[in-house]
């Protein structure tokens, strides 16, 4: 049986990669939870996790190399993945310290409690984003491993950092770290900050009279591709597991472009309530923002034969879904 390590497991994508570990693999996985984190997103796994049923949580703070290099000798991973910081761009620009700590410096001590581990040979996963390309002219679209970084919020700086420390630490000292850029992921448990995760919120609470029937958006320009996150982890998982290759870093995405608007619509249009006033809010629109997300991930593609195959009307309907049973239960949300 091999053991994997997996930071930011409380999250909408470490959650989903548990379940697909669980189900797809004989693995045993430790999970990075610091005692402040929700576990909202394991309540589904409380059973196993209490019985250590091949899911164990470990105390793990990325600022905190002591309790890093105390969680990898417990885990003793062949595995790695390292999904966990600062994941909100728009919190980046009120707290631009904090993003630029936890995902740099936090992503440095990972990779220095493992490289100084015994377990230094553990196959890595190091997820920068897709928003180190920041604001990419039209011209230069699909964009490519090898397109230039122009970020556009301290969140995409952050991520940068990520991306080069993983690759660095693959190429000068051996190690099996690969870097991915991941463009948009999506589907239930998906953080309610997030664009198309706040508009089926919102719609669900509106169809149970929690909101009034008006629906707070912020910018709707921006053109998107989207996955769903449980054909990412899918990718995640053959990252590590089909030829892995140290220093490599990839472009990972679906293959659905629209603008956000278009995302909006499709909840408008499934909506039990109609003639939803839709109202933009100056809180929710970024200084700048990275308008044209538009991958092409034919180097991972070809390296690995992954595709994606969920359709974005599941990701979202699903996601709506999500929302609409949780209110069901008697759960109180803000509306943001």
């Amino acid at each position: 049986m091999k053991n994997v390590l997996i930071t930011g497991i409380c999250g909408m994508v470490g959650s989903h990669l548990a379940d697909f570990l669980i189900e797809k693999t004989d693995w045993k996985i430790y999970g990075f939870a610091r005692w402040i984190d929700s576990m909202d997103n394991l309540e589904h796994l409380s059973d196993r996790i209490n019985k250590k049923d091949r899911i164990e949580l470990v105390y793990g703070d990325l600022n905190d190399l002591s309790s890093l290099i105390n969680a990898v000798n417990i885990s003793k991973p062949d595995y790695v993945f390292h999904l966990g910081g600062q994941s909100y761009p728009q919190t980046s620009f009120i707290a631009p310290v904090e993003t630029l700590q936890t995902n740099i410096i936090g992503t440095t001590n990972l990779l220095e409690a493992l490289k100084n581990s015994d377990y230094k040979n553990a196959k890595i996963h190091v997820c920068a984003s897709s928003e180190v390309f920041g604001r990419v002219p039209k011209e230069k679209l699909p964009i490519d491993e090898e397109c230039s970084f122009h970020p556009a919020s301290p969140y995409a700086i952050s991520k940068i950092g990520t991306d080069l420390i993983g690759r660095y630490y693959g190429e000068a000292f051996g190690m099996t770290v690969m870097t991915t850029r991941m463009f948009t992921h999506t589907g239930p448990r998906r953080g309610d900050v997030f664009s198309e995760s706040t508009f089926a919120k919102q719609v669900a609470m509106i169809e149970v009279g929690l909101q009034e029937p008006k629906i707070y958006v912020g910018n709707l320009d921006s053109l998107r591709t989207y996955a769903d996150v449980r054909d990412a982890v899918n990718a995640y998982h053959t990252l590590l597991t089909v030829n892995p290759i140290g220093g490599e870093y990839y472009n990972i995405g679906g293959t659905y472009t629209c603008k956000i608007a278009d995302v909006l619509n499709f909840f408008l249009e499934r909506s039990t309530v109609k003639n939803i006033e839709v109202i933009i809010d100056p809180e929710r629109l970024r200084p700048i923002d990275a308008d044209l997300q538009v991958p092409n991930t034919d180097k991972f593609k070809n390296h690995t034969g992954w595709e994606p195959k969920i359709s974005f009307e599941q990701t979202m309907n699903d996601l709506l879904e999500y929302w609409r049973d949780r209110i069901k239960n008697g759960r109180k949300f803000l509306n943001r």
